[in-house]
């Protein structure tokens, strides 16, 4: 794990602050970026779900030097309360992976919504289910989740609704209420292994992805991620996938990784997300999205 404040390219030799005087902080060569793209489990936030001082001043400072921050995130909307404090300039963060951007300044109040069809859902329920009976699913509206009884719950939403998948999903489609995320867990497959069997048989009707340390999958409509969406935002604002840094730890945070110019994996980050990425960040716990900010802001002119 890299024990400096800094980053690094993957290949070059990790050490201390203090072995290596010169800091990655005056070797920062890129251009300026317009926007910066931050997950926030594992990435922004610290293990506690906190933000850090070191981390509040540096997303204000970036702000400030006219460089946008949005939060993208596999969270929902009304899970937000965490950094909502945290949002300067336009407000908006994107949220269940793509599916939604909320402005966050307006009580979360859902600027974009990306759905995934209830027929969709249903047949991804089918498919998974036939291949991994033991699984049981939850399914996010855009007014709030409803889980299965076998599911694990979900302490921050002590009054979601309980009953059979097919129930939850029962009416086809509702446009003042859309589904904006399918959650499918196993109890006892590996969480890679999980992805890997529900893609392959699910895949023809949404987007997989996870980032739990369980085998608990998140399922968008096809097309549908944090990187098609970031994409459409910066589009909106005449930004380029060469003017954004974007930083991540898991799979969900793949194709954003990909398609930002420059992408930083965390030093915790999964493998997968290591293997795609030649820059690194400190960890979570150590601050390494507020240490890229204080690089690029020290090479400001």
């Amino acid at each position: 794990m890299y024990a400096g404040p800094g980053a690094v390219p993957e290949n070059e030799t990790v050490t201390s602050a203090i072995e290596q005087p010169e800091t990655p902080a005056t070797r920062w060569t890129a251009a300026v970026p317009r926007l910066i793209a931050t997950d926030l489990d594992g990435t922004l936030l610290r293990d506690d779900k906190t933000v850090s001082d070191r981390t509040v001043a540096a997303l204000a400072a970036a702000e400030a030097a006219g460089i946008e921050v949005f939060f993208v995130t596999g969270r929902p909307a009304r899970w937000m309360d965490v950094v909502s404090d945290h949002v300067h300039g336009h407000g908006l963060a994107i949220c269940a992976n793509g599916a939604v951007v909320a402005d966050l300044r307006d009580g979360g109040r859902f600027v974009k919504v990306r759905p995934l069809s209830s027929e969709a859902a249903l047949a991804i329920v089918h498919a998974v289910r036939a291949a991994a009976p033991a699984s049981s699913f939850a399914v996010e509206r855009t007014s709030g989740v409803r889980y299965e009884p076998q599911y694990p719950p979900f302490k921050l939403d002590p009054s979601a609704q309980i009953a059979p998948v097919e129930q939850l999903l029962d009416g086809g489609e509702r446009h003042d209420d859309p589904v904006i995320k399918l959650l499918a867990f196993h109890p006892e497959l590996e969480p890679d292994e999980f992805l890997e069997l529900a893609r392959t048989v699910g895949g023809d009707h949404g987007l997989f992805t996870r980032s739990s340390p369980t085998a608990l999958l998140e399922i968008s409509g096809s097309g549908v991620s944090k990187a098609s969406t970031l994409a459409e935002c910066c589009a909106e604002r005449g930004i380029t996938p060469e003017q954004v840094v974007a930083f991540g730890d898991m799979p969900n945070d793949l194709e954003m990784l990909g398609w930002a110019g420059t992408s930083y994996a965390m030093a915790n980050a999964h493998p997968e997300v290591l293997a795609a990425t030649t820059l690194r960040t400190a960890a979570n716990t150590e601050d390494g999205v507020a240490a890229v900010i204080e690089q690029i802001l020290h090479a400001l002119p």
